[in-house]
């Protein structure tokens, strides 16, 4: 087998981050995914250094085992072309907006008339249930939306985006785990759904279940704040040589900590009595970390609080991690050969399955490249056979 997912086909009509992160992993677990894209591709072909056109490298990490083909669904020869695929599909993914799939005559209601068993998963901005509905959205937007950006604030003093494309990512996983879902659902019942995944509500479910702290209750107890994780105190902490990551979290860590430290007074501070206490008492536990950190190089500290069985780690950049010897270790790593790019690095799926492994069946496909392999050799371009 080539993984849990073999067997499923999947129509993607993703592009930029959050639809094709989804289904890159639907295709590592052994979908055969059908990458469609418009004549001109899929914006992050074109984002980032790369080798030829359209072959950008944020597009070669999203776009694993999955085949390319081009269709101009504005076309009645692209429209036609993608029916003919709903009619074996199992999943249908897009990234458009509702009224442009209705506009496409591509809405749920259009294609359960050809394929009853179709799961139909729409990826977009917000819900179309609401006021919000068809606003177009992207990763920051939803950022400052959702809230994170504004809880990020309260470490930085201004709000600020995170340096990743957290949303996008994020609505992607809850989209996968959607889909996943409902073919359960199907091999019981025998019927498809539409799932509707927006990222603003996905994204505010996501940073409120922290965040509602105070605001759980009726009336408030507090702010709505996670007052641990919003602490300016809580980061890296400097050593004498460097930085080092620790988190000291439950009463018997805070008690080796004090002893390894030699700070056993701090126990009898009340403010680090219990969980409860150290809450309330945060930005001074933090602090005092601090101070005791900046006594020792990292390496001494890593020694020390590894040997306490503390959690903590140096601080590792993006680029240190192609040294990881944990990850090196497990061959995380891969520099693999690309039919077009040459050789690039690559990464392992990050779930071990022991009975269906995930594998790589394709590298990131040239645009249009399964024209002739899926479409019978027709491509269907501007509404032209080619």
């Amino acid at each position: 087998m080539s993984g849990p997912l073999e067997g499923i086909r999947v129509l993607d009509l993703t592009s930029v981050v959050m639809g094709p992160y989804c289904t890159l992993m639907l295709g590592d677990m052994g979908a055969d995914v059908i990458k469609i894209e418009n004549p001109s591709g899929d914006t992050t072909r074109y984002l980032g250094p790369s080798k030829n056109e359209g072959m950008g490298s944020l597009y070669l990490h999203l776009n694993r085992n999955k085949r390319s083909i081009t269709l101009d669904l504005k076309s009645e020869e692209g429209h036609q072309a993608l029916l003919k695929l709903v009619e074996e599909a199992d999943v249908l993914v897009h990234t458009l907006r509702p009224e442009s799939m209705e506009r496409l005559q591509l809405s749920y209601n259009d294609l359960k008339k050809i394929n009853h068993r179709l799961i139909y998963c729409g990826m977009y901005g917000f819900s179309k249930e609401g006021p919000y509905g068809g606003r177009p959205a992207y990763d920051d937007i939803i950022q400052a939306e959702s809230g994170v950006a504004a809880a990020q604030g309260e470490i930085t003093g201004t709000p600020q985006y995170l340096a990743t494309v957290l949303a996008d990512k994020t609505t992607g996983l809850v989209g996968l785990s959607s889909i996943i879902a409902a073919i359960y659902y199907r091999e019981k019942s025998g019927e498809g759904q539409e799932i509707e995944v927006p990222m603003f509500e996905t994204m505010v479910s996501y940073t409120m279940l922290e965040h509602m702290y105070g605001k759980t209750f009726s009336p408030p107890i507090g702010s709505s704040y996670y007052s641990r994780v919003t602490s300016s105190y809580r980061k890296p902490y400097k050593t004498k040589n460097g930085y080092i990551g620790v988190m000291i979290y439950n009463d018997k860590q805070w008690q080796s900590f004090f002893k390894v430290s030699g700070h056993s007074e701090l126990q009898k501070d009340e403010r680090f009595k219990d969980i409860s206490s150290r809450s309330k008492h945060i930005d001074f536990v933090y602090k005092t970390v601090e101070k005791i950190m900046a006594t020792k190089t990292t390496e001494e500290w890593l020694g020390i609080l590894q040997q306490a069985d503390i959690p903590c780690t140096k601080v590792n950049s993006p680029e240190d991690l192609f040294e990881d010897p944990h990850l090196n270790d497990i061959g995380f790593f891969r520099n693999v050969n690309h039919p077009t790019e040459g050789e690039i690095w690559d990464m392992k799926f990050p779930v071990s399955f022991e009975k269906s492994p995930a594998s790589v069946q394709y590298y990131a496909p040239n645009l249009g490249q399964h024209n002739e392999e899926i479409l019978g050799g027709v491509s269907v371009r501007n509404g032209e056979e080619k």
